[in-house]
């Protein structure tokens, strides 16, 4: 099926992926309109983009996934608690998908990927529809990236043994990290926001599976 096939019925399989996001729990208007507004399927291999719109996690090459689209949407709903960012740092970019949905809801978007030919491709799709907001970079994102800190929200797509305190140090004040933390099947989704007086409350949400967060550049 071409992506041009796809993209004449995307919109209907777009709707129905929003009702299933609704049905489980993410209310944030402006994160429903950034799911409706980015299609999913072109940041997939054409031979799975039928499966696109599913709310299941895909591969996408170099044993990474693509995340479901409710983890998506409540990583999202999570870090930015129905307004509009400034600058947003994404860990674990991947595809790119995650990072393009973002740029709906931040001015600005950072995204890290470890792995050089993901970040070309989604570099690629990026461009391809005009989202000029998000700059990906190959880095080794388990620290953060200081360098353009601080940040309203961090967002991080591989799971971590625990949380940084350098990562939970590029926060503004009231700022918040989402995070999947743990191995294997014990992993839970952590949000953690900065209090505005250097301190910093952990909330343990729900149980989740990612890939482990490598360190390291390839």
């Amino acid at each position: 099926m071409s992506v041009h096939g796809i993209g004449m019925t995307s919109q209907r399989a777009r709707t129905r992926m929003l009702e299933n996001l609704k049905a489980q729990g993410i209310a944030d208007p402006l994160v429903l309109a950034a799911m409706n507004a980015i299609p999913r399927h072109l940041f997939l291999e054409e031979s799975i983009q039928q499966r696109a719109y599913d709310d299941t996690p895909l591969p996408i090459g170099q044993g990474q996934t693509i995340s479901s689209p409710y983890i998506v949407a409540r990583s999202c709903e999570l870090a930015c608690r129905g307004q509009m960012l400034e600058r947003v740092l994404e860990i674990g970019g991947g595809c790119g998908y995650q990072a393009a949905v973002l740029s709906r809801l931040a001015k600005e978007v950072l995204s890290l990927e470890r792995i050089a030919k993901l970040i070309g491709k989604a570099r690629q799709t990026l461009r391809e529809l005009r989202i000029n907001n998000v700059v990906m970079k190959n880095v080794d994102g388990t620290f953060g990236y200081q360098a353009a800190a601080p940040f309203d929200a961090i967002v991080v797509a591989a799971a971590m043994p625990y949380v940084p305190e350098e990562l939970k140090q590029q926060l503004k004040p009231g700022g918040r990290l989402v995070a999947p933390v743990g191995a294997g099947e014990s992993q839970r989704l952590i949000m953690v926001e900065a209090d505005g007086e250097g301190g910093f409350k952990e909330q343990e949400l729900e149980a989740v599976k990612f890939v482990p967060l490598l360190s390291g550049v390839s």
